[in-house]
């Protein structure tokens, strides 16, 4: 469960930093902190789905 709260920390910074590099036009930066973003959220929602959810549902 930590894991899945660290790895949620980073996609916010990624957020943080799509909107930064939206302010400066940084095309490369935008797309790269965008991409972090997806891949990152996915696997923080997806831990946290595995680690809560899915035990849940198995009893």
């Amino acid at each position: 469960m930590e894991l899945a709260l660290i790895i949620l920390v980073i996609t916010i910074l990624c957020v943080f930093a799509v909107v930064r590099e939206l302010k400066s036009q940084n095309i490369f930066g935008v797309a790269f902190a965008a991409i972090s973003a997806l891949v990152f959220g996915f696997f923080s929602i997806a831990t946290i789905y595995w680690e809560l959810i899915h035990p849940l549902l198995q009893s």
